[in-house]
């Protein structure tokens, strides 16, 4: 194999690969192997046609594909490694030349790492972030576990209230004539939650169990069945029973219910120093992203094309992943949200753009501060990995490869550039 490159405008470089006449009559013989037995010609036996029979009767390219196929991810993946380039994209493949007796000749033109010139990204103004945690704050957490724990109760004393879930029968009308889909029995509800369309819920507030009670709504002008939108409807209804949650009393017996304390006190103190936890978290987050985000912004670089429709495709490959995780084909996701393929990819594309110009910028800053990471810190890394996936450190590191421990020092240096990021940066 010999190969030329040629770089091009906007971070592009065309491969020009050579494979020998020889290599490509191996890969012709290897692909007539395969077909053979598939091709009948009257006076031979399936199986048994002569390569230059079959090659006289159907043309000489007939086994130019699957030689092709065959020839390729070799001369390319020994091409990727000899020309040193950064290539950060698939290649767009381009036949130049097949002919038996001569080299097989062909182009791969790739996108390569683009070279970012950093701005100002010390000094970066990022918001002062508030830890303190109220009272109102801690009781609202310990309301919330309440919810959590309440019982319900059948009420028959009073009529409906906010909150309350309700079992009903109702039918809707529009003129006058019921419409399809619009009936519904022994229907569970819980009154506040927005689960019907609005000013549905809140008429359904003083009804009585056992009454019919009318309520008047008009659907919303974007709603899903074309025939609905905008028009006035009537529902009549019918509450059959009214549920309510009752709170536990929130005392030392709650406490030691829901945690691990015996007393009210020291549960709410877990509370707020979690809470406290919390919002020191999340402000961290915020200062990274403030930070990252104007040290982006700061920078410039060329994209090229390729790059992003690959880091596209690879973000969209990584939701199919997760989408058969659950046991849902992208098929059936496209069907139950009326997306398509081309619609996601649209999509994703701007988060590709971000997440390719965040990575260019994080290493540029690693390499412009010297930040390098260090086989200890390697070795401190693997063994939170090795902890967290309930492995030993040494077996974990052993099944990594050297391309792996790599990648992986280069993500810690990323991770390591946003500290930097942050410790120089300015509150506001």
């Amino acid at each position: 194999m010999s190969l030329q490159v040629e770089k091009l405008e906007k971070n592009m470089a065309k491969l020009t690969i050579e494979v020998s006449a020889e290599e490509l009559e191996k890969a012709l013989q290897s692909a007539y192997q395969k077909q053979k037995s598939k091709i009948s010609i009257p006076g031979f036996r399936k199986g048994k046609v002569p390569r230059q029979m079959i090659e006289k009767m159907y043309g000489a390219a007939i086994f130019y594909d699957d030689a092709v196929n065959e020839l390729i991810p070799k001369a390319y993946s020994d091409a990727y490694d000899e020309c040193e380039l950064d290539i950060v994209s698939q290649p767009e493949i381009n036949v130049v030349q097949i002919e038996k007796g001569k080299p097989f000749i062909f182009t791969a033109e790739v996108a390569t790492k683009p070279e970012v010139t950093l701005g100002e990204y010390k000094g970066l103004k990022v918001d002062k972030i508030s830890t303190r945690v109220t009272q109102k704050e801690v009781d609202a957490k310990i309301q919330e576990e309440a919810e959590k724990n309440a019982r319900t109760i059948t009420v028959e004393d009073r009529p409906v209230q906010d909150g309350d879930e309700v079992i009903l029968d109702f039918e809707g009308f529009v003129d006058g004539v019921a419409f399809e889909g619009g009936k519904g029995e022994n229907y569970p509800l819980t009154i506040g939650s927005g689960a019907f369309i609005p000013g549905f819920e809140e008429q359904l507030v003083g009804a009585e169990s056992g009454k019919e009670v009318e309520v008047n709504v008009t659907f919303p002008e974007d709603y899903q069945a074309e025939d609905l939108k905008g028009k006035a409807a009537v529902f009549k209804c019918t509450v059959h029973e009214i549920k309510a949650k009752e709170l536990p009393e929130i005392d030392d017996e709650f406490a030691a219910e829901v945690s691990e304390f015996d007393t009210l006190e020291e549960y709410k103190a877990d509370v707020k120093a979690k809470i406290k936890e919390q919002k020191e978290t999340e402000g961290k987050t915020k200062k990274e992203d403030q930070a990252v985000e104007q040290a982006v912004a700061n920078a410039t670089m060329e994209i090229p094309e390729p790059m992003i429709n690959t880091q596209t495709r690879q973000m969209a490959d990584d939701f199919a992943q997760r989408m058969m995780q659950q046991g849902l084909t992208m098929e059936q996701y496209f069907q139950f949200t009326g997306l398509t393929e081309e619609k996601m990819l649209e999509d994703l594309r701007p988060q590709a753009l971000k997440r390719i110009q965040t990575r260019l910028v994080l290493e540029a800053i690693a390499q412009a501060e010297n930040i390098e990471i260090s086989d200890e810190k390697l070795d401190e890394e693997i063994a939170k990995m090795a902890e967290a996936y309930n492995m030993e450190a040494d077996k974990l590191k052993e099944y990594m490869g050297e391309n792996e421990k790599k990648q992986m020092k280069e993500d810690i240096a990323v991770q390591e550039a946003v500290t930097f990021l942050v410790e120089n940066a300015e509150e506001k």
